[in-house]
């Protein structure tokens, strides 16, 4: 496994950008909040989400939060990014289905660790469902 996925998988601490009930933001938080991680949503409309405190922002999250899944279309991740530098965040794992290239080189340029192109759920322990099909396929074909 590369070095910034081992990094955010073995954290337990992790901020989840982009929650909601009706994109994957939400089913990444809830699946590694099951799992034992310490989760953070952040969404700039919710003050509450699946029981817990929702940050605006990443400026507004807890000094200790050093990693964040990006789960926002690539327009918002750029401000993410953004605010990632500017907070001190030290990785960030953008969730596959966009283009993210544009902020992942300026995320790597600032020095913080990134993960792009994969989802989270295919590494995150323990994987199950879907995913531990997916990862199988991924492990047979080379793709991990």
């Amino acid at each position: 496994m590369n070095a910034a996925r081992e990094e955010i998988c073995n954290s337990k601490h992790i901020a989840v950008i982009g929650v909601s009930d009706k994109k994957f933001g939400g089913a990444i938080y809830k699946t590694l909040k099951k799992n034992g991680y310490t989760v953070y949503p952040v969404h700039p409309n919710k003050t509450v989400f699946d029981g817990d405190r929702c940050f605006p922002s990443v400026k507004e999250l807890p000094e200790d939060v050093k990693m964040a899944i990006v789960a926002v279309s690539a327009a918002a991740a750029i401000k993410v990014t953004d605010e990632a530098i500017e907070t001190g965040l030290t990785h960030l794992w953008f969730q596959q289905g966009a283009d993210f290239s544009e902020t992942v080189a300026k995320a790597d340029k600032a020095g913080i660790k990134t993960v792009s192109k994969k989802c989270i759920l295919m590494y995150a322990q323990p994987v199950t469902g879907i995913h531990a099909f997916h990862r199988f396929l991924a492990r047979l074909f080379g793709k991990l």
